[in-house]
């Protein structure tokens, strides 16, 4: 089955500079083929990006422990199904999500950020709120929690995300991409996703997510792991029988 491309517009009208304005443009495509993440115009989660070495850090919020830890949001990895727990990172059964900042080591050029997510049901879709910054100025907080609004604190908000259908869960393979129809996005070293759930009505609506990728504009060309090259994550378990 083809992708079905869902509705790609200009997200806001953001000051990314001194003077400036920016056109910050979010594009998400949710497809229910096979494993992969092999739709256009989003390419498939690379495993050479600026995340790639980037540290991870669970600003707010709980890992929920039947899933991966933040490894596994960039290492490259892609899940070969639908429900596949171990090889996404989602929060805690019965909260509202929470928030991921990570530190790219220093200012970069950012092009763009794509976040990848699979689940059959209503944790596929994604919902967030994506903030950049330099890490400058006195009033730079570098791990806001949930109630501070990031903005307040030396973050610009970049764009917000949301990619629940109209109709039905949204099961199926969600990418969003956020760039910027004049150039990059900006010269960050930081980046936090707020992340919420998407859904209340029972305590699973917080997103598979399965990888994040902050493209370098002035970095190496993306590649990518193929499905077939992927290494299964095996868990072991003591057993008392």
């Amino acid at each position: 089955m083809k992708p079905r491309h869902l509705l790609a517009s200009t997200a806001a009208l953001l000051l990314l500079g001194s003077s400036a304005r920016a056109t910050v443009e979010v594009t998400p495509v949710h497809s229910e083929a096979g494993a992969g993440f092999n739709f256009k115009p989003i390419a498939a989660p690379a495993n050479n990006d600026a995340a790639t070495a980037a540290k991870f850090t669970l600003v707010d919020g709980a890992r929920d422990q039947n899933g991966g830890n933040l490894a596994v949001l960039h290492d490259g990895r892609v899940a070969t199904g639908e429900d596949e727990p171990a090889a996404n990172f989602f929060f805690r059964a019965g909260t509202d999500g929470g928030r991921i900042q990570i530190d790219l080591g220093k200012v970069i050029t950012v092009k763009q950020v794509n976040t990848y997510s699979w689940h059959g049901g209503t944790r596929g879709p994604q919902v967030y709120r994506l903030y950049a910054a330099d890490g400058g100025g006195d009033v730079f907080k570098a791990e806001p929690k949930k109630g501070t609004d990031p903005a307040s604190c030396g973050w610009k908000l970049v764009a917000s995300v949301d990619t629940r259908p109209k109709d039905g869960d949204g099961g199926g393979q969600h990418g969003v991409s956020v760039t910027d129809t004049t150039g990059p996005l900006g010269k960050f070293r930081y980046v936090l996703l707020d992340i919420d759930r998407t859904e209340s009505r029972d305590a699973f609506g917080n997103t598979f997510y399965s990888e994040i990728d902050v493209i370098d504009a002035d970095g190496p060309a993306p590649t990518t792991t193929a499905v077939s090259d992927a290494k299964p994550i095996q868990k072991s378990f003591n057993s008392d029988n």
